[in-house]
């Protein structure tokens, strides 16, 4: 059961496609995923639709037509929920993800872990974007991740497994926003592996004594 859910102002920001792409990757995920979500997204489209009617034509750049059309055909749709596309990836916590993730290892090259900490590896998505950092987020079984706090905000969503911080738990589809300024120190169940789809705005900041130095050395490359 799909217990934490982005709020009304963020699916109207996607719905509306004021959402930056990096941002919106991870939303439409959990939208894939979630029909709760789904039949917000798609009542927001019928208003959003009803009220474009109703307003006067307006003159556009030629231009404009075209970006949108790029937009579109970027864009999986989640209006409904459809069976996964499976990729060619070979990892198994990914055999079940939304169909966006799907099309985003399509136009990747095969994943590759980097190990960022003792409980955590990485892998970076190109998604055509410089805004957001995209990538993936291996947590090993009860792993705890330092306690770091956002300069950003960080969308996540998780794919497979469950972890937990002081805010509560969260398991498959479940969504997180963290915003500049939170704290918090994600722990793994015992049982399995944690696998998680996020979008970082900046890269975050270890606290504690040795934050100074393993700042530095945290990477952060959107695109």
């Amino acid at each position: 059961m799909i217990r934490h859910h982005p709020d009304k102002n963020l699916l109207l920001e996607y719905a509306s496609g004021s959402l930056p792409k990096g941002a919106s990757l991870v939303v439409s995920a959990h939208i894939q995923m979630c029909a709760e979500c789904r039949a917000q997204y798609r009542t927001m489209n019928t208003l959003g639709g009803s009220i474009l009617e109703s307003c006067a034509p307006q003159a556009v750049n030629d231009k404009a037509f075209h970006r949108l059309m790029g937009r579109i055909d970027q864009a999986a749709e989640p209006e409904q929920q459809v069976t996964p596309e499976r990729s060619k990836s070979t990892e198994p916590m990914l055999a079940d993800a939304p169909p966006v993730v799907h099309k985003l290892l399509e136009k990747n090259p095969p994943i590759k872990w980097k190990t960022i900490a003792p409980a955590l590896k990485m892998c970076r998505l190109k998604t055509g974007q410089d805004q957001y950092e995209v990538s993936f987020h291996r947590l090993s079984c009860g792993g705890k991740v330092a306690e770091h706090d956002h300069r950003g905000y960080e969308l996540t969503l998780v794919l497979y497994g469950s972890f937990s911080d002081s805010d509560g738990v969260y398991s498959p589809g479940d969504f997180l926003l963290r915003e500049p300024g939170d704290v918090h120190r994600p722990t793994v169940t015992e049982d399995q592996e944690c696998l998680c789809f996020s979008a970082v705005q900046a890269p975050v900041a270890i606290t504690g004594v040795s934050g100074w130095l393993l700042n530095r050395l945290i990477p952060f490359r959107p695109g």
